[in-house]
């Protein structure tokens, strides 16, 4: 079972790092920079609960390393996705329906509750890196989830990006490449590294830390991910609905018109 020292020095890092950027976006005036700090949470915990087992485990070296990789690659894909662009359609309604009031609001209601949700998504690491268990087959299964995880969201926002940059997609659908299989590849993937991490904590006796996937599994579907980018894209781009008629929403398949001719042979 967790110590209860070592968490609440987790959930100290992870409020008050978003509680410093808050600052930073108060000068800027875009809360989108939170974008960035997300995956960054992640690897400050992880670090965190490294430093503090007295013993590091070849596992909690492995889960590190790997929440090492899966961050930065993140942090620097959004950051340079949002360079130079004004801020997240999503915050600026925020900022429009809060008013004056906002810039404090968001300290709360964007900031502390990233850090807040990531502390408890970050379960798993914890779990994983203070066990000094041997390693077994899980641990294995745990690195092909999660190493594939991380490619396949690597390669779903590297086809979106090189989609986006030829101005004679613009207003069209992404339907190529992973985006053909699903419309939203790139949580897929992160789906998988949240699941493989969790394993990671199983085979350490974890199994607690199952609220971990379920809330990251519930926040790409329901909350952040799949329901809020796709609320009111068929106004924006009418060519989605039939995106959406042949292509599943979360996990890859087949396109729907391909699957009616293969089993009607």
């Amino acid at each position: 079972m967790p110590e209860i020292h070592s968490l609440l020095i987790g959930l100290t890092i992870a409020l008050l790092l978003p509680a410093a950027v808050w600052t930073v976006s108060l000068v800027k005036q875009d809360v989108s920079i939170v974008d960035s700090l997300w995956s960054l949470l992640f690897l400050a915990l992880s670090l965190a609960y490294l430093v503090l087992d007295e013993a590091a485990s070849v596992r909690g070296q492995i889960v590190f390393a790997l929440v090492l990789l899966w961050s930065l690659r993140l942090a620097i894909y959004i950051t340079w996705r949002n360079w130079g662009e004004p801020e997240d359609a999503r915050y600026a309604a925020m900022r429009l329906r809060h008013g004056k009031g906002f810039a404090f609001k968001s300290l709360y209601i964007v900031f502390l509750l990233q850090g807040f949700i990531a502390w408890i998504v970050a379960l798993p690491l914890y779990a994983a890196i203070s066990s000094d268990a041997a390693l077994g087959i899980l641990d294995g299964l745990a690195l092909l989830l999660v190493v594939g995880g991380v490619l396949f969201e690597s390669l779903a926002d590297y086809q979106l990006a090189a989609f986006k940059k030829d101005a004679g997609n613009r207003g069209k659908v992404m339907d190529r490449g992973l985006w053909r299989y699903s419309r939203h590849p790139n949580y897929f993937g992160e789906c998988c590294v949240w699941w493989g991490f969790f394993l990671f904590a199983v085979a350490s006796g974890g199994w607690w830390t199952i609220i971990s996937p379920l809330l990251m599994t519930l926040l790409l579907l329901r909350v952040s991910g799949v329901a809020l980018l796709e609320k009111d894209i068929v106004e924006r781009r009418p060519g989605y609905r039939d995106y959406i008629a042949r292509t599943n929403a979360f996990i890859p398949g087949a396109p729907r018109h391909l699957r009616k001719v293969l089993l009607s042979r």
